[in-house]
């Protein structure tokens, strides 16, 4: 008897009801401000993940150590952001509802909102923790309040002062910074420096950690849409997964991949490591 082919990402082959954690991916980069293409990443991530091996001796574990689930990537409406959002929102929902961890592939950063909004309701004290290059602090973007260069400006309005916290700065223009400065959210500029501190801060608490790839530097991690220079190591990036591994995290996503701008194929490549890495840490934790 022929089975059908069923392409998942390389270790996340459990069922869903006996599933920890589920990946999935959200196509959308309807807001990018630059060069467009996030949407492809998490079909291209699924494909290109069959070149690493499941086993992380970084961690000295495997995928197949735990039970992992893939979603498969959602069909979101491309000519309607609130209904995008909606429909994350939705398929993130009934992750948590289930008690198992969401783990979202973007797509573009604006993706976070969605499942933000739906692991808030489930996490009335929720904090974010989000690794980027970029403060994603303005107030709207060429007139729309919904763009990946808004989202943590829109998280920050469900959220409240003192609860997002953000690491690897190191671009926006000045209001965001000044706005940053006013103690609306925590910013560490240009590397994970005192990371450890934040992690001892929000023991205890439920935390959503997103992460924006562009925070690694281009050297490391061409393809994406807005690279910017003088960003950290893959090394440094994993070290600070581990640091806030420990922490109850109740949800995560990484994103901004576009594979198309790194025709080596590198940059899938390290996106893929961060996901496996990611995915051992939370359940080592």
């Amino acid at each position: 008897m022929l089975n059908k082919n069923i392409e998942t990402f390389l270790g996340f082959e459990a069922d869903y009801e006996d599933a920890s954690l589920v990946v999935f991916g959200a196509p959308f980069d309807s807001t990018t401000s630059f060069r467009p293409g996030t949407r492809f990443a998490s079909k291209v991530m699924r494909s290109e993940s069959f070149g690493l091996e499941t086993y992380s001796p970084y961690q000295d574990a495997d995928l197949t150590d735990y039970t992992l689930f893939d979603g498969g990537d959602l069909e979101l409406s491309f000519g309607n952001t609130e209904r995008a959002l909606e429909q994350i929102e939705q398929y993130t929902a009934t992750i948590l509802r289930d008690d198992k961890i969401p783990c979202m592939i973007g797509g573009e950063h604006l993706v976070t909102l969605g499942a933000v909004r739906a692991t808030l309701k489930k996490h009335p004290d929720l904090h974010v923790i989000q690794f980027d290059a970029h403060t994603d602090l303005r107030e709207d973007y060429l007139d729309q309040r919904l763009s990946h260069a808004t989202v943590i400006r829109r998280i920050w309005d469900l959220l409240g002062d003192d609860k997002i916290y953000q690491y690897g700065i190191r671009s926006g223009d000045r209001p965001e910074f000044e706005w940053a400065a006013k103690q609306h959210v925590f910013m560490n500029k240009f590397n994970f420096d005192g990371l450890e501190h934040t992690v001892a801060k929000l023991q205890g608490k439920p935390v959503y950690l997103t992460i924006d790839l562009d925070v690694l530097d281009p050297s490391v991690f061409p393809g994406t849409g807005t690279p910017e220079a003088g960003g950290v190591s893959f090394l440094e990036l994993l070290q600070a997964i581990l640091t806030v591994s420990g922490l109850n995290i109740v949800a995560c996503d990484i994103n901004e991949l576009s594979p198309i701008y790194d025709q080596s194929g590198v940059s899938t490549a390290v996106a893929c490591k961060v996901l496996r890495e990611l995915t051992i840490a939370l359940h080592k934790k």
